[in-house]
């Protein structure tokens, strides 16, 4: 991963997903072009963004556009033809930026801007998503560019996550791959899951300054509810998350641009210093992982907190579409169906309705201490007052 990262771009790492191998010049070539050849959707599709209220979650945007590409892009193609699940891959790679971006526009009320051949796979996101058709021409900074290249690749695949997982299943029921990738991105929603870079700028800033981290570590070490130690530990490494130091690097490149010094790197850096010298956090081998300092680097970029998961899911994307195309592949095909073990009660009967006990769930009427019911005479919802 390490190389990756360092010596090649973010298409170059989709190709080798997709095809086993790193391409020579001119494959890379053919590849780039048929990847930005793509990038636009259909109009009509563009249509739907208007849907979503202005403020809007960028990832239920998300989710939902990526839903809808399905009713544009399935009927042409067959799942059981490695050409056409090659061809569906491609798509999904060259569309989801445009997608991403313009999730990151409608949820600001700000008009679509569309690709261009002269950029690059990461430049082309930047000015879909940066763009001002009332600026001069977009530059692309390079030291951003490299950084995003960067945190894309290190999130293209990481085995069998939860959202990994998802994608998965899904296909296992022969899902079309679009629906497949919603699903996934779905599933990266989840705070436990693509949220985490953020929860620790929540965590840094919770904090305050330098001067308050052993108060803090003493409150994570003695089990304070509500006070953990995010972006450190990994349930698969065990030592150093080997792309941390790769962010780390990303992290002061970035920051280093700006005039006007980080207070979130320097008390990360020290928080850092203070937690990997405490035999409490030694002996429990808790390292700094990726997310430690992806959050500092997208907020320096510029990208706002609602965009976090967003760019994370656009880098997944190969990652995830690689699993479905692999899973496809398979001779032998089988739906997913976990088990699970009941340990609910016994076998009961059914009790007659005029004999049942009232007994309320206990969640009901949480919102609005109403509950609506719909009425065919007005064809609208009505909010009934429900007995105190």
């Amino acid at each position: 991963m390490q190389e990756l990262a360092s010596n090649c771009s973010f298409l170059e790492v989709c190709y080798l997903l997709l095809n086993g191998e790193l391409p020579g010049v001119e494959a890379l070539e053919r590849f780039e072009d048929q990847v930005i050849q793509n990038m636009c959707i259909h109009e009509k599709l563009l249509t739907f963004y208007k849907s979503f209220q202005q403020g809007a979650h960028p990832m239920a945007i998300l989710v939902g556009v990526i839903g809808a590409l399905s009713a544009f892009l399935h009927h042409e193609i067959d799942v059981n033809d490695p050409k056409a699940r090659q061809a569906a891959a491609i798509l999904m790679v060259a569309k989801i930026p445009f997608i991403a971006a313009m999730a990151y526009r409608t949820a600001m009320g700000l008009p679509p801007v569309y690709p261009r051949k002269k950029y690059t796979y990461v430049e082309n996101f930047l000015y879909m998503m940066f763009s001002d058709p009332m600026s001069e021409e977009f530059e692309p900074d390079p030291v951003i560019v490299n950084a995003l290249e960067k945190i894309m690749i290190l999130h293209a695949d990481h085995e069998q996550n939860a959202s990994t997982s998802t994608v998965r299943i899904a296909g296992s029921s022969m899902a079309n791959p679009f629906a497949c990738i919603a699903a996934g991105v779905a599933s990266l929603w989840g705070p436990m899951h693509g949220g985490a870079n953020e929860a620790v700028l929540e965590m840094l800033e919770g904090i305050g300054s330098v001067d308050k981290i052993p108060e803090f570590l003493d409150k994570v070490k003695n089990h304070v509810d509500g006070v953990r130690l995010m972006g450190f530990g990994h349930r698969v490494y065990k030592t150093r998350d080997p792309r941390n130091q790769i962010m780390s690097q990303i992290c002061h490149q970035v920051v280093g641009m700006s005039a006007k010094p980080s207070g979130l790197l320097e008390l990360a850096l020290e928080l850092e210093r203070v937690a990997l010298a405490d035999e409490y956090f030694i002996k429990r081998k808790l390292y700094p992982n990726v997310d430690y300092y992806s959050g500092i680097v997208l907020t320096a970029i510029g990208v706002p907190r609602s965009m976090f998961t967003v760019i994370f899911a656009l880098g997944r994307t190969i990652g995830w579409v690689t699993h479905w195309k692999e899973m496809m592949s398979e001779p032998v095909k089988k739906i997913s169906r976990p088990r699970q073990l009941y340990i609910g009660a016994n076998q009961r009967s059914v009790v007659p309705i005029g004999e049942r006990p009232d007994v309320a769930p206990e969640e009901e009427d949480q919102l609005t201490g109403q509950r609506e019911v719909w009425s065919p005479k007005k064809s609208r919802r009505h909010a009934r007052p429900q007995p105190s």
